[in-house]
């Protein structure tokens, strides 16, 4: 198989799909890999670093998407992008189908073969394609928030640790998930104090023994998140529902109700976001916006700002999935892994991913089905 790795083109994303560690394991499988000038430069590695695992490396990115059998990407494409869609292509990237609409019409116009990173799913339901980004975007959301709390950067001007004789700040996360997780520890590390809302009450018990009793944990309900916005110095959204729009759970009015300063990062927004006043995308060139004196921070690619360490950890996972396909076809890699099936959102112009399909609202069809078509 010849697998391609384009650049990627999202505002600041630094971040590539394959590292030359991952290219020497293709070509030492016998296939071959071929990857656009400069496509992990932004990760600290060199075209001559590909060139040295056996890779090849083009300049044009269309030479590498016609060449490619499966292209692996990190980013969902973007609409300059779509013109390389072509029957049969294998793209394997992360595609959080549900928001974007357009791209979904142009997979299905095209045949693409659309396998999503993040709705991979093992028997226990953990996402293990998604994890590490998780990991990394709910450590950033505190790391980012303290910065735009700080008041050149618009926020109320406090430190999250407090000082002796000065309260901490309060970090408010919806969501008990991987990102919330990952978030509650660096917000204790700071000396913050921390309330997580969930909405599974083992899963707050779970939390509780984790942290030992240094977080607050609230049941997820409208009262309750209402009284915990309201008292949040940072907002983290961290809600997920695999391949589905995140549910709107922070209300407009909830936000109005936060004091000026306070400042909100949404890291389910590549989901759609989980709070009603984030009603746009932003970038790591423009990351924020303030609607009722509060910060708003919705930028999707997040990890994207520490791409050395969200690339060897996003390809620790990808790679034995992405070796499978190439070893053994779309075909026997789906039929003997029911994980790796679960990834197939779009096949033969069919939506095979049941909430890609209904937060879309558009027909699903059974991967079954569509193979047998």
């Amino acid at each position: 198989m010849i697998i391609g790795v384009p650049k990627e083109l999202k505002d600041n994303e630094n971040r590539v799909a394959m590292t030359p560690g991952g290219a020497r394991s293709f070509v030492a499988a016998g296939h071959r890999v071929i990857v656009q000038t400069d496509a992990g430069k932004g990760s600290g590695f060199s075209d001559a670093d590909y060139q040295k695992a056996g890779a090849s490396v083009f300049s044009d990115a269309r030479e590498v998407w016609s060449q490619a059998d499966m292209v692996m990407k990190v980013k969902e494409p973007i609409a300059s992008e779509y013109t390389y869609f072509r029957d049969g292509l294998i793209l394997f990237t992360y595609l959080h189908l549900a928001p974007e609409p357009e791209l979904t019409k142009a997979l299905q116009a095209s045949g693409v073969i659309a396998i999503a990173y993040e709705t991979i799913q093992l028997t226990d339901r953990s996402l293990p394609l998604l994890t590490p980004m998780s990991e990394v975007a709910g450590r950033m959301a505190i790391q980012i928030g303290a910065q735009f709390l700080e008041r050149q950067n618009g926020g109320k001007g406090i430190l999250l640790g407090g000082v002796p004789g000065v309260l901490p700040g309060h970090v408010v996360i919806i969501g008990g998930g991987i990102v919330g997780t990952n978030a509650a520890k660096m917000a204790l590390g700071t000396g913050a104090i921390v309330t997580i809302v969930d909405v599974n009450p083992d899963r707050l018990r779970a939390l509780d023994d984790l942290f030992a009793g240094r977080v607050q944990t609230l049941m997820s309900n409208e009262y309750n998140i209402e009284q915990a916005v309201s008292q949040a110095d940072l907002l983290v959204g961290a809600v997920l529902i695999p391949g589905s729009r995140a549910p709107k759970l922070v209300k407009e009015e909830m936000v109005k109700n936060m004091t000026p300063g306070s400042v909100v990062v949404d890291v389910a927004i590549d989901q759609g976001g989980s709070i009603e006043t984030i009603d746009r995308v932003t970038t790591h060139s423009h990351p924020t916006y303030e609607k009722y004196g509060v910060v708003h921070y919705a930028v999707a690619n997040m990890p994207g700002a520490v791409p050395r360490t969200s690339t060897l950890a996003l390809t620790n996972v990808t790679m034995p999935y992405a070796l499978r396909l190439a070893n053994h076809g779309f075909h026997q890699a789906i039929l003997e892994s029911d994980a790796l099936s679960k990834g197939v959102n779009v096949y033969a112009g069919h939506v095979t991913y049941e909430a890609v399909a209904t937060g879309l609202g558009i027909p699903y069809t059974p991967l079954a089905s569509a193979l047998a078509k």
